[in-house]
Order: structure tokens, then sequence, then C-alpha cells
């Protein structure tokens, strides 16, 4: 009787485990479907590189605060992207040349695999998300990232994030998305039951 008790409970607890990796993987795809994130990743991780890491971050940003400007849906976005990888680039490798360094510097849109981040508020679920990535030089060091559409980079005040800023992300994602990534009800607790399920298979 105590085995079949504790057969049952072992289940039951299968059960709900499986159920929340399943619900913490569909709010997470539901979510990457709908933004697109900008990347930087630093040549490595000294104070020089992480410095002028910030640098590119600011010059980038800039230039692409006046071209996303006008797009109104993640695929204008996507678009505007692609269309201007060349002058990314170009304006984050004369930056580098400026600045006394001669790293390279590539830029592509791409699908990328994150761990869980957390931007101003907003803590996004590990998993694959589209990015605009701006690698310098190795691309060893610590990267800084931000959610370039629904416009979360240049809101307000340049990479301060508060609900306010928040706006076009709440109209774009779904309710229970929306409260998954601000950490309300139970989603929280899902996310972290995937997370530690990822690392048992990795």
């Amino acid at each position: 009787m105590k085995k079949y008790v504790v057969g049952t409970l072992a289940a039951a607890f299968c059960c709900v485990l499986l159920s929340g990796i399943i619900q913490a993987r569909s709010l997470q795809r539901g979510i990457s479907d709908k933004i697109l994130r900008f990347h930087v990743l630093a040549n490595s991780d000294s104070s020089a590189d992480q410095a002028l890491k910030l640098k590119v971050r600011d010059e980038v940003g800039a230039y692409l605060s006046a071209q996303l400007n006008a797009a109104e849906s993640l695929q204008e976005s996507e678009t505007i992207v692609l269309e201007n990888l060349t002058e990314i680039e170009q304006a984050a490798s004369e930056l580098i040349q400026e600045e006394g360094y001669d790293y390279a510097v590539a830029a592509s849109l791409e699908t990328c695999l994150f761990p869980e981040k957390t931007y101003g508020i907003y803590t996004f679920p590990a998993g694959n998300y589209e990015a605009l990535r701006v690698v310098i030089g190795d691309g060893a060091g610590q990267n800084w990232w931000c959610v370039l559409y629904p416009n979360l980079c240049f809101a307000g005040s340049m990479y301060a994030v508060d609900e306010t800023s928040g706006e076009e992300l709440s109209a774009e994602l779904t309710n229970e998305e929306y409260a998954a990534i601000l950490g309300n009800g139970d989603y929280e607790v899902s996310f972290k039951i995937l997370k530690f399920m990822n690392r048992l298979v990795e």
C-alpha cells in the first residue's frame, strides 16, 4: 500500500513538472516570436574592451534609433535591420578605429540561444530569439542586450526601462506572456523548472 501511495505521488509530481515545462516552453516561444533583440558582444572582459562595447552600443543605437523610428511591426524592423547591416558595421568600425583599436566587427540578423536575461523590470526566459548581433573582435567578452522591437532600447531615456516604456511590449504580448516576463503569478516558477531541467540535459 505504501509503495502504491509513493508511486502515485511520484507520478502526480511528474505530471505537474511536465505540465510546468510545457507551459514555460510555450510561453517562451510565444514571447520570442514577437520580439527582436539587440545583442552586442565585447572582444574580451578587459575593462577597456567592455568600455568599448558600450561605446559601440551607443553608436549603433543612435543610428538605429533614427532608422527604426517609424517601424510599426516586427517584420518592418527586421527588414530595416537587414537593409542596414553594412551601415551598422561601418558605424561600429569607424567608432572602434577612432578609439584606437583595430578589431573587426560583424553585424548579422540571426536566431540565437539566450540564457535567462533581465532587462530593466523584465526577465526574458532562456530560449531562441531573433537578434541583431554586433560582434566586436573575438566576441569573447560579456555582452549587452536590449529589445529593439517592441522598442525598449530607445524608450524614454535611452536604455532606461520601466513599465511605462514597456507599453508597446504589453500591446504585442498576450496578458499571460506579459505577466510571465514581469514574474507575476506562477510563470516564474515554471521558467525556473524549465531552466533546471535544461541544466540536467546539458
